[in-house]
């Protein structure tokens, strides 16, 4: 469920500007602050991820299934994060299969000329740490 609808259900509510003071905090070569569902995925009824991720400035990196309506779903987020002024550097597809079909293949290469945006691909890993270690994070991030 969405983090509004969580919260809610807890009895509680999310302040974003405590959010943004705790992540700011963060302390480490790389911080990875996860977007729960989205970009337009609500904290709060009038605060959203992409809310969030303008309030600390940091560049995204755009996570998304190799699949079928990944073309659409990975470029209206590129878009929609670029409207509102956030600093796209790459959409990872994951879990990229170990033998990637066409389908997926076309999906990364449309993805990277229709969206001018690098296109990395993630494998499946039981440790998602070390997996995302393998990307090419530093560049995105220099």
């Amino acid at each position: 469920m969405s983090p509004h609808l969580a919260a809610e259900l807890a009895g509680t509510a999310l302040d974003p500007a405590a959010l943004v003071a705790a992540a700011r905090a963060l302390r480490g070569d790389v911080v990875v602050v996860e977007g729960v569902g989205g970009l337009l995925v609500p904290l709060t009824l009038g605060y959203t991820i992409r809310d969030f991720a303008l309030d600390l400035g940091w560049p995204v990196i755009v996570a998304a299934r190799p699949g079928l309506g990944t073309i659409n779903h990975s470029l209206l987020t590129v878009e929609a994060a670029r409207a509102a002024g956030l600093d796209v550097r790459a959409v990872v597809l994951t879990p990229w299969p170990a033998d990637p079909g066409v389908l997926e293949r076309s999906n990364a290469e449309a993805i990277t000329r229709l969206g001018r945006v690098e296109v990395a691909m993630l494998p499946f890993v039981d440790d998602l740490a070390s997996g995302g270690a393998a990307l090419p994070y530093k560049e995105w991030l220099a």
